[in-house]
């Protein structure tokens, strides 16, 4: 439920309250700020509640918003100089919320200065649709395709489990995100182009397919591991879990019940202890369903099927399974979110880590680091050990998560120590590594000796358990 706050008055205004009145979405709730009698149709529906309130007030706005938590803020005013005063309370009360004003006036200036404002000019709106009806002129959109509803605009909202994530590390399956729209600006997006709260993208597809991904975009976070995926996979390879399988399935069982309604899909790979077998089989349920494979031979095909058809968003796996079967490629062209166990359960695990590393990989990972500490209630810590002390080139870095924790709505532990993060990362105790899932990784230990990159030593430690995600890098870079 999305709860709107519509500052109204005048002629539009009643139009636009009239419409919502008639026109009922059921996921949204209306207060409607209305000092002016004849702004209110005659009839208005269950979900519309009116203020009797002049919205101008700081103070009295103040306690509207204070009591209600407004996803969108519509300003429909006919005074200009009652907007002026509007916008600087909304701007003083809380900055992040996403405002539309109605521009009435022909003003090019009103609102410009404000962040997350969306500008309707009513006289623009008026002259389009009057172009429209002109001889030998196309409609825009309605007329673009098939007209089915195969090609869409949707906006980001802020808190969107899409935001903060390059275009690269979003799987698009039967659907493409063809163009972003920011400040006014088209931008024709690489995998590497990032999407921001407030940007609109157009995207296409088959209309069936849109209309999910338009519900995921829209959904608020807390959703992990979306948007990579809905579900979760376990797989157990015989040959190098067959001791741990029992904890494995538990500690994914574990996970799967902390999240929002997911369910647990679990392939046996190289089976070859039925008594076991049998055993885990106790541990099905209408959440948890298990497979097993017979044939060794097409387990990668058997796999990316799985993936694909239980929307599959994380992968639970241990360090030698992971490193099998080319699996860890596979998963790194899927674009999955992959969780690595570790000596320690997850029941067990206390707080999460981030380590500094290079802007885009950072930024890439941030949201997701985010999600599952507050999922899980962990403490999340942001560890920029360098042995330079090089801080000052981290900022942005820092600036980028500190945003995050408002919209999130939890705490964020800073690190800053002149020290190798590996060795650093080797002390620590009942923690949950975040790392982006670099393509290479490297399983020399010697090398983790000397290294000070955490790529170099992901895979020769089993001490902490690890989530591994997907990122993308500017094509510069890449070709570096």
């Amino acid at each position: 439920m999305k709860n709107i706050l519509i500052l109204a008055s005048g002629t539009i205004a009643r139009h636009f309250i009239d419409w919502v009145s008639k026109n009922r979405v059921a996921e949204n709730q209306y207060y409607v700020t209305c000092y002016k009698q004849e702004t209110t149709p005659p009839k208005m529906g269950k979900n519309i509640t009116l203020i009797n309130e002049d919205p101008t007030s700081f103070s009295k706005l103040g306690r509207i918003m204070a009591a209600t938590k407004f996803s969108n803020i519509f300003v429909v005013m006919e005074e200009l100089e009652d907007v002026r005063y509007v916008l600087k309370n909304i701007a003083l009360i809380k900055q992040k919320v996403r405002v539309v004003l109605v521009n009435q006036w022909d003003n090019e200036e009103i609102g410009k200065e404000y962040e997350n404002i969306t500008i309707v000019h009513s006289a623009a709106l008026v002259a389009a649709h009057l172009y429209d009806q002109l001889p030998n002129v196309p409609l825009v959109a309605q007329n673009v395709g098939l007209g089915r509803g195969e090609i869409m605009e949707v906006h980001i909202p802020f808190g969107s489990s899409y935001a903060y994530r390059h275009i690269g590390s979003i799987r698009q399956n039967k659907w493409k995100i063809a163009a972003i729209y920011r400040d006014e600006t088209q931008i024709l997006p690489t995998a590497a182009t990032m999407i921001r709260p407030n940007d609109t993208l157009l995207i296409l597809g088959k209309p069936m397919v849109l209309d999910g991904v338009y519900r995921t975009i829209n959904r608020r976070v807390g959703l992990f591991p979306e948007p990579f995926g809905k579900n979760i996979y376990l797989l157990l390879d015989f040959r190098h879990d067959k001791e741990n399988v029992l904890r494995y399935l538990k500690e994914s069982i574990f996970l799967t019940e902390k999240l929002e309604d997911k369910s647990l899909f679990v392939r046996i790979i190289y089976p070859n202890d039925f008594a076991l077998i049998d055993n885990l089989k106790a541990y099905e349920s209408k959440q948890v369903t298990l497979s097993i494979s017979y044939k060794n031979e097409g387990l990668k095909e058997v796999i990316e099927y799985d993936i694909y058809e239980q929307n599959i968003g994380l992968i639970m796996n241990s360090i030698p399974a992971f490193e099998a079967e080319n699996l860890k490629a596979t998963l790194y062209d899927l674009k999955k979110l992959v969780y690595l166990f570790g000596d320690r359960n997850l029941s067990e695990i206390e707080k999460s880590v981030v380590l500094m590393s290079e802007k885009e990989k950072m930024e890439s990972i941030s949201s997701t680091a985010f999600d599952i500490s507050d999922m899980l209630g962990l403490e999340l810590i942001l560890g920029d050990y360098d042995p330079e002390g090089d801080f000052e080139s981290k900022k942005m870095i820092i600036e980028h998560f500190e945003t995050l924790t408002h919209i999130f709505n939890i705490e964020m532990k800073i690190e800053q120590k002149i020290a190798n993060p590996i060795r650093e990362l080797s002390t620590m105790q009942s923690i949950l590594l975040v790392a982006p899932f670099e393509k290479h990784l490297n399983t020399a230990s010697f090398i983790a000796l000397i290294s000070s990159k955490i790529q170099d030593f992901l895979l020769t430690t089993t001490k902490h358990p690890k989530l591994l995600v997907p990122f993308a890098l500017s094509e510069v870079h890449t070709k570096e």
